[in-house]
């Protein structure tokens, strides 16, 4: 969409693009309900360029430019390379304890050849999912009496859980899935009596996010290919069928968002018993 050409007419696709931007602006707050609907009717009945064009013009959109970010902090290696996060050297935290409290090891760290933890009548998390790895075999020694530990473990990773359990147990689920080429191998041992040791595989927040809008434009892509075979006399039928689709994404981002709120809640608790 341009303002070099304002006289020109606007595609179901231009509209539709419009109509996403709305959504996404009212999902974060940036227009109460009654702008959104406003601003929707308007676009659905917009003609030319001209008049699409101010309806998003104080809202950012997919072709909004914004400047890059520089960090002083070495990122992993993107497109799912094992090369830059399997580092060497001893680790930068080898052991956790917690007793009737509980302790966190998560984002940024080094995992060392062999991690150990031990908890009380209290919890921890070990989360391996932006960690880099001090070797391509790594240990989490975990021993939980009446208490409970989570080892959560990005894709690629490959599991092997050998831990022994007494009126306890170790979570095997995550075991038997293939690893990527390259990628680390966690083994989780220890000892677990009235407790528990979780292995949970979970994508990080920024790859979630990454995910969602590819589903979303893939969701755009197939909307214009049948807008496209329909011609104009689908329009109402497709305004109904928009509509129910932004109301589950709605639904859907609540969940999401309700979710990271009782992650953090779960979080601030952790530090608030360290």
């Amino acid at each position: 969409m341009t303002d070099d050409a304002p006289e020109l007419r606007a595609s179901d696709a231009d509209r539709e693009r419009v109509a996403e931007v709305l959504r996404d602006a009212l999902a974060e707050g940036r227009l109460d309900m009654e702008e959104f609907e406003e601003r929707l009717e308007a676009a659905y009945k917009a003609r030319t360029y001209g008049e699409l064009t101010p309806i998003t013009r104080d809202l950012p959109g997919p072709d909004v430019v914004t400047p890059p970010l520089v960090s002083l902090r070495k990122d992993p290696v993107d497109k799912g390379s094992w090369a830059g996060r399997v580092v060497g050297g001893e680790g930068s935290s080898s052991w956790a304890v917690a007793v009737m409290s509980g302790f966190q090891r998560k984002g940024r760290w080094t995992v060392p050849r062999r991690f150990n933890c031990f908890a009380f009548w209290g919890g921890g998390e070990i989360d391996l999912r932006e960690a880099d790895f001090a070797d391509r075999e790594v240990e989490i020694n975990c021993v939980a009496i009446m208490g409970g530990m989570q080892v959560i473990v990005p894709p690629g990773v490959e599991v092997v859980v050998r831990g022994i359990g007494v009126m306890g147990g170790f979570d095997h689920r995550e075991e038997g899935v293939p690893g990527d080429p390259g990628g680390p191998r966690v083994i989780v041992t220890g000892f677990a009596f009235w407790g528990g040791v979780g292995v949970e595989r979970k994508l990080t927040r920024a790859e979630r996010q990454r995910l969602k809008e590819e589903r979303r434009q893939e969701k755009l892509d197939r909307k214009t290919a049948r807008a496209l075979e329909e011609g104009p006399y689908g329009d109402h039928r497709r305004m109904l069928e928009e509509h129910r689709e932004w109301r589950r994404e709605m639904h859907e981002e609540r969940r999401e968002r309700h979710r990271e709120r009782r992650e953090e809640r779960r979080e601030r608790r952790d530090r608030r018993g360290r």
